[in-house]
């Protein structure tokens, strides 16, 4: 089982150099800042407080953004805060399910426990089942038509870093892993 030290040294291995990105914890929020220099020479990639979890899904963020993307704040990400309504949080959860697919996976890769979020505690509720459903989905499909390359570089560094000889294919994500 990785900690969120390995999971930094990992990740800055693998791609530190290449992107010019440092994994960095402990902050309230989590935040995608691209390089500005002087100041600040690389792109930083922070997640919340010391949570593996969390490294976890902004790492997932970024295997998924663009270049473009990559050069901006938050990736250019649209947001609606904690206390979204009914049709905000769908929306939020159509956006998610591909991220948390992919969080998901590191985390198997890594040997590391997954729970979904909806991240909407205070907001209306929902069903959370129809996103568990999709995350599985999503996952699924980036077995049968290829994992996004930085996530797939990740997912092979990670197995190898927890011990783990582990094949990317549809029988390690099982839906019931998700929960009901």
């Amino acid at each position: 089982m990785l900690d969120r030290q390995q999971i930094k040294t990992v990740f800055e291995q693998i791609f530190g150099q290449t992107y010019h990105i440092q994994l960095l914890g402990g902050a309230e929020e989590p935040l995608y800042l691209p390089a500005a220099p002087p100041d600040q020479p690389c792109n930083h990639l922070i997640y919340t407080r010391d949570y593996a979890a969390s490294a976890l899904h902004e790492i997932a963020h970024w295997c998924l953004a663009s270049e473009e993307q990559l050069q901006q704040k938050d990736w250019g990400h649209w947001y609606v805060p904690d206390g979204r309504n009914a049709e905000q949080q769908r929306t939020f959860q159509r956006a998610e399910a591909k991220v948390q697919a992919v969080e998901w996976m590191l985390s198997i890769a890594g040997g590391l426990p997954f729970r979904e979020s909806s991240d909407n505690l205070s907001g209306e509720p929902v069903d959370d089942e129809w996103f568990k459903d999709q995350i599985h989905q999503q996952a699924l499909r980036f077995c049968e038509q290829g994992f996004p390359e930085r996530a797939e570089l990740l997912f092979n560094a990670f197995a190898a870093a927890s011990g783990q000889t582990l094949i990317l294919s549809k029988t390690l994500f099982k839906r019931e892993a998700l929960g009901n």
